[in-house]
């Protein structure tokens, strides 16, 4: 991966090329190509679920993350710094993907984070780096649906602002939005009420927010999917893992199990996948939670 120096470099390269392409072909409305429609740009799934809800048939979505691909190793090509450089807004989470904090403009993008109360980062002191950048906080609040709801409330407005024409149905479609995702935690709550155990043991820490909103106790492996854990740590894992009757270590779809295969098989468990959702599953981010519930009940031993 490369370094936050020549990642920089890189962007400062292409956004001066994009300019010269602009100035080149003309400076018809860029934000507006998708047939009158605002360009918006989402940087990885669950942001391109939500703003494909809120934006509707009023604004044209791209994503940045291609399905099957780890968001947090994301290089950007030339021509998805020239979608950002011309989009109406970019939908990120600064500190999920360095190349596109590099890329996006402050004056045109919206940062997730910014709209709900963060949980500090796992395992890092404050100011420390979290996938490349320097955050204080863990980025993957998609994972608890409440704060996603607050995020679409948001993201209605910042829609609203950039295609005032259509205001109120990207608020209308805000509003319904956070209504499932609403019903959704009123689900999760009630199914994982009554569990036998409330310990999580995940490949990596990415489901803090879930962890927090339905008081689970996560323990991850390792801090993130880059990190290979030391023998010590799956050591101190295991030893947790058989004093609280824990039955099942989680696995991802887009991380190699073979570490959580041998706490299980330290540990007597069996494994089972819980997906961070963070590329795009085989239904969509509703169906998507649904199944870890799913997984969740079953695991954890829940009579709800």
């Amino acid at each position: 991966m490369m370094s936050g120096f020549s990642r920089s470099y890189a962007v400062g390269l292409l956004a001066g090329a994009t300019l010269l392409t602009t100035a080149a072909c003309g400076s018809g409305s860029a934000e507006t190509a998708a047939g009158g429609k605002p360009e918006v740009v989402a940087a990885f799934y669950p942001l391109q679920w939500l703003t494909e809800q809120v934006g509707g048939s009023d604004a044209h979505v791209t994503v940045l993350t291609a399905p099957g691909v780890e968001p947090h190793d994301l290089e950007l090509s030339i021509q998805q710094v020239t979608e950002i450089q011309k989009a109406a807004l970019t939908v990120y989470i600064k500190g999920v993907q360095p190349a596109v904090d590099d890329a996006v403009d402050a004056e045109k993008s919206f940062d997730a984070a910014t709209a709900v109360t963060t949980l500090p980062a796992s395992g890092h002191e404050e100011g420390e780096e979290e996938h490349g950048h320097e955050v204080s906080y863990d980025p993957h609040l998609w994972l608890d649906p409440t704060r996603l709801a607050t995020v679409a409330t948001k993201l209605g407005e910042r829609l609203a602002a950039a295609d005032p024409a259509h205001a109120q149905a990207y608020k209308d479609r805000a509003a319904k939005t956070a209504g499932a995702l609403g019903t959704l935690d009123q689900e999760f709550a009630k199914g994982l009420s009554t569990c036998r155990t409330k310990s999580l043991v995940t490949a990596h820490e990415a489901f803090g927010y879930l962890a927090d909103r339905y008081k689970l106790k996560q323990v991850g492996i390792t801090l993130d999917p880059e990190t290979e854990p030391s023998p010590a740590r799956i050591s101190e894992v295991a030893k947790l893992a058989k004093a609280e009757g824990v039955t099942t270590i989680f696995t991802e779809s887009l991380v190699s199990p073979k570490v959580a295969e041998v706490l299980a098989n330290q540990v007597g468990a069996k494994t089972a996948v819980l997906d961070p959702l963070e590329s795009r599953p085989s239904g969509d981010y509703l169906s998507a939670m649904r199944d870890n519930l799913k997984t969740l009940q079953t695991a954890l031993g829940c009579t709800a």
